[in-house]
């Protein structure tokens, strides 16, 4: 045992991170659960959208971040990893099945450019349901990653599922996520259901970018009062905590959901995201 534990730390640096060998000391790190890249994507910066439990927004911001983003001038892209619940096609009006050349997958394109891949542009139907085991999902995870020819991207949204199971760590695993933002709501329950995400994000050595709170407030149309619908706001409190930034509140806002309903998002105009899209070109710039 002595012998075989000196020719292992021969000429051993003590860097893992810098070795190709495999010896018994070697430990795994992040970048061993990488699933390669398509051979046609450039996708610069990754940032993932999670939340603790459905029915936060997530979906929304994602797809109005990318729209924001690319009004800037940014090229922007999602991946819809939520493949059990696949909103994202809808919010941009896309129906038609991908399709596929030499380099692989073609992501849709919205009308001003935004790139989807979502598992609804690859079904005989929207309907169909994805009545999947978590493996063969989270395969598909990584699929849309490696089999995608995503070509030119400055910023990829990656829509998350909910939780902190097996399809969500998948995605941290596998992708090359440079950041997340985590949405939450106000209901004094989510405080508990946020720390899991906070704390799943720090357990994989993720950048937290900050937290955005939806269905923050809804605001009197005659006398701007605002009234807070789901109860007093929690969030100060759990950025305080784990020291995090408090990025967006975002109102209960009609025009929202009728954009998202009438698959027009990228015709959405409000400020309800400035902040987090200012946090994200600070944080992670383009060089």
């Amino acid at each position: 045992m002595s012998n075989e534990l000196n020719q292992d730390q021969a000429g051993c640096s003590g860097s893992c991170s810098s070795c190709g060998e495999t010896c018994s000391s070697r430990q795994p790190s992040k970048n061993d659960f990488l699933a390669p890249a398509n051979q046609n994507s450039h996708v610069k910066k990754v940032i993932g959208v999670i939340s603790g439990k459905g029915g936060v927004g997530k979906s929304f911001a994602t797809s109005f971040l990318s729209v924001l983003l690319n009004r800037k001038g940014y090229q922007t892209a999602i991946l819809d990893a939520d493949m059990t619940g696949p909103s994202i096609p809808k919010a941009f009006g896309l129906h038609e099945r991908a399709v596929a050349n030499e380099f692989g997958i073609l992501p849709s394109q919205s009308r001003t450019g935004v790139k989807v891949m979502s598992v609804n542009l690859l079904l005989d139907t929207e309907e169909t349901p994805v009545i999947w085991r978590g493996p063969v999902v989270a395969g598909m995870v990584k699929q849309f990653w490696s089999e995608v020819a995503w070509e030119e991207v400055d910023y990829m949204f990656v829509d998350m599922p909910p939780g902190t199971g097996d399809v969500p760590l998948t995605a941290f695993q596998s992708l090359p996520l440079d950041g997340v933002i985590i949405m939450t709501s106000p209901q004094e329950l989510v405080s508990m259901i946020v720390s899991k995400a906070v704390n799943m994000a720090r357990t994989m050595n993720i950048p937290i970018l900050g937290l955005v709170e939806n269905y923050s407030y809804i605001e009197c149309g005659s006398c701007g009062e605002r009234i807070s619908v789901f109860g007093n706001s929690h969030i100060e409190e759990i950025a305080e905590k784990y020291d995090l930034k408090v990025l967006d509140k975002v109102p209960i806002n009609p025009a929202i959901a009728q954009a998202i309903d009438d698959e027009e998002v990228e015709t959405l105009y409000g400020g309800w995201l400035d902040n987090t899209v200012q946090s994200i070109l600070e944080a992670l710039p383009i060089n």
